[in-house]
């Protein structure tokens, strides 16, 4: 299934029965939301292959040859302390190899609590080039004294230029070697109509792309997409308004695909719609 999807698999690692007793591939159920509903996700992660496996016998060097770019989320390293301890191992010797690292907080209630979350992606900043979200984050506004609070303390969901300009600011004053930091912004008018914008800070100026509204078809993998439409708009070179709204609207097109993957292979596609431009295409 992935090699017919085009992803390379040579660096695949496959466990034996006896590296993972359990041997059972990690699952999630999703119920899928309509109108007033959400959606709900149930996880059965526990005693899964990956969080069974001692990443210590990992040839990091070896694994990461040949490839220039490293992306991780904050999911795996919530599975379990050996994929924790991983995947910032993963981070570390990525910039020591000189690829560009980008990191997407993604945190899931169901599988670690907000302060585990914050605790651990905090430690991942100092490595990172490309950061996908403001949350879940330390950055307190005074390092020495905690009970003064995060920055990021009271801004509300959906936040105005002036706001989220403000917080990139004090991201990349604490943390200078983050070349670009995104986050998209969800309206939620009902679990079938939503609308998506994003922010995202790029070489000293913050950028708010265009607004839009549509029905879903399926929710799930939207933020994934949101991140690889970035990262693609990074390798491509774009303009840094091109990149922000390719971004977004690839992550809306994910949102009228069943899955929980972007399957477009048709930039022309998302190009289409980041200019809103809809005629059927004969």
């Amino acid at each position: 299934m992935l090699r017919s999807n085009d992803v390379h698999c040579t660096p695949v690692i496959l466990s034996t029965p006896e590296e993972t007793p359990s041997h059972r591939l990690g699952t999630y159920y999703l119920e899928t939301g309509y109108g007033i509903r959400p959606s709900e996700v149930t996880y059965d992660r526990k005693h899964s292959a990956i969080s069974e496996y001692d990443f210590s016998h990992v040839d990091l060097d070896q694994l990461l040859d040949g490839f220039h770019w490293l992306h991780l989320s904050g999911i795996t390293p919530a599975l379990s302390p050996s994929c924790a301890e991983f995947t910032l191992n993963c981070i570390k010797k990525a910039k020591v190899k000189g690829l560009t690292v980008s990191f997407d907080g993604n945190f899931r209630s169901k599988l670690w609590t907000w302060e585990e979350a914050r605790d651990f992606c905090t430690e991942c900043l100092p490595y990172v080039d490309v950061l996908l979200g403001i949350e879940p984050y330390h950055l307190w506004k005074d390092e020495e004294d905690h009970s003064k609070g995060d920055v990021k303390d009271g801004v509300p969901f959906h936040p105005s230029y002036e706001q989220q300009d403000e917080i990139f600011q004090a991201f990349v004053e604490r943390y200078p070697n983050i070349k670009c930091i995104a986050r998209h912004v969800r309206y939620a008018h009902s679990g079938s109509e939503n609308s998506l914008k994003a922010f995202m800070w790029y070489k000293g100026h913050t950028f708010e792309s265009k607004m839009f509204t549509f029905n879903i078809l399926d929710r799930v993998g939207g933020g994934d997409a949101f991140a690889s439409g970035l990262i693609y708009a990074i390798m491509k070179n774009m303009k840094p308004m091109d990149m922000i709204n390719f971004a977004v609207a690839s992550s809306v097109i994910k949102h009228t695909i069943h899955g929980d993957g972007n399957i477009t292979d048709n930039a022309d596609t998302i190009f289409n719609l980041m200019n809103m431009n809809y005629d059927i295409k004969r």
